[in-house]
């Protein structure tokens, strides 16, 4: 969908005038499709094709310009004024417009909800037509071709991929709501504090240039399921991943610090993968459609470009929170007094989980002068 440059939407004979998408576009709903590809877009979309961008934004009681800020934000091609959306299309842009109407969404975050939503769900749908569909639509037997088995193994699985989809979907957005309330006050919501780390390969772009395309793919895929895994099962979350970097968020410096510690380990102890940098650092973060950004953010990027290999850099107020929390002494000296003293009470000296090491204090850029800690766990603890 898109409209003419004075944001009418119709020229001079009411019409609306909407410039065709290239021809061939990948993506374009207008082209002429295969006969097995419009069978499965009827089976996806459990409907026809009925309406051209103009019925349908009428249809939905919505004018042409909001419709097509919705379309584009959703991440569709423009199709001109080609019949090719459908009742569900209808449905979602009256759902849309209804929030607006309503007031509990302004247009703005309406549109910001069809493109957080149309980004995501987009690179979903690629990875399980690319990974997954693909796989599983080799032909069984001689002779059948893959279109032949393609539309039957769809049917099948769509329903069930409907409904794990949604249940997932519920899972997060309950995870979500939940810190949310659990923030100290209103403005904590959305500028909250967080432990943001960047794990990197250490000399990715080399092996680029060295290894076959498939075997690439295979320890990139390697390489992020292992982040993801270690990092959901510590209680940390996954931001993006980056073919040779991820970007992950926790609530505390502690579980950071153990999800950071236990990648290098679990790296460095396979012989597939390349040599593990990392780079944390803890302040306010501002959170955007699942992302995150600020000097925070831009700190912790910086110190894992000049973190050792198959180690972790933390700045100052990262080590501070460790200290704080009792995570971590503040130096050994510290550590040895607390534990005299504690045996002096009566008591069981503290048990710390990492070790914090002051750096040499270097400018990086754009943020001045820093001083990196190298984290360590303390006398080899390995959390269970």
């Amino acid at each position: 969908m898109t409209v003419d440059d004075t944001g009418s939407g119709a020229g001079a004979d009411g019409r609306v005038n909407l410039p065709a998408a290239e021809p061939g576009e990948p993506g374009d709903p207008g082209e002429d499709p295969h006969p097995l590809a419009l069978r499965l877009e009827q089976l996806i979309l459990g409907a026809e094709r009925r309406y051209t961008p103009f019925q349908a934004a009428r249809s939905a009681g919505v004018s042409m310009e909001l419709a097509s800020r919705f379309w584009r934000a959703m991440g569709f091609a423009d199709i001109g004024q080609a019949k090719a959306l459908t009742e569900a299309d209808v449905l979602a842009l009256r759902r849309l417009a209804g929030l607006v109407e309503s007031g509990l969404l302004s247009e703005a975050m309406a549109v910001q909800v069809a493109r957080s939503t149309g980004q995501t769900t987009a690179r979903l749908a690629e990875w399980q037509i690319d990974s997954f569909l693909e796989g599983l639509t080799e032909p069984p037997e001689p002779g059948m071709t893959r279109t032949e088995v393609t539309y039957p193994i769809v049917e099948l699985l769509l329903p069930e991929l409907e409904e794990f989809l949604v249940y997932v979907w519920r899972r997060q957005l309950s995870a979500s709501a939940g810190r949310v309330v659990q923030a100290a006050d209103d403005e904590e919501m959305i500028d909250r504090r967080l432990a943001v780390c960047f794990a990197d390969l250490v000399g990715f772009t080399r092996l680029t240039r060295r290894m076959e395309e498939e075997e690439l793919g295979e320890l990139v895929e390697a390489f992020e399921t292992t982040c993801a895994d270690l990092v959901a099962a510590r209680g940390g979350r996954l931001i993006k991943t980056l073919g040779d970097e991820v970007l992950y968020a926790a609530d505390d410096a502690g579980t950071a610090a153990d999800i950071a510690l236990l990648l290098v380990e679990t790296m460095s102890n396979d012989e597939t993968m390349p040599e593990l940098r990392v780079g944390m650092a803890f302040g306010t973060v501002t959170t955007r459609m699942g992302d995150v950004f600020g000097t925070t953010v831009n700190l912790a990027s910086r110190l894992t470009s000049i973190a050792p290999r198959d180690a972790v850099l933390v700045d100052s107020a990262f080590a501070e929170e460790l200290i704080r929390t009792g995570d971590a002494p503040a130096s050994e000296a510290d550590a040895v007094e607390a534990a005299a003293a504690a045996e002096k009470e009566g008591e069981d000296p503290p048990t710390y989980r990492f070790a914090l090491q002051p750096m040499w204090q270097r400018p990086v850029r754009g943020l001045g002068v820093v001083e990196p800690w190298l984290l360590t766990r303390r006398h080899g603890v390995v959390e269970d």
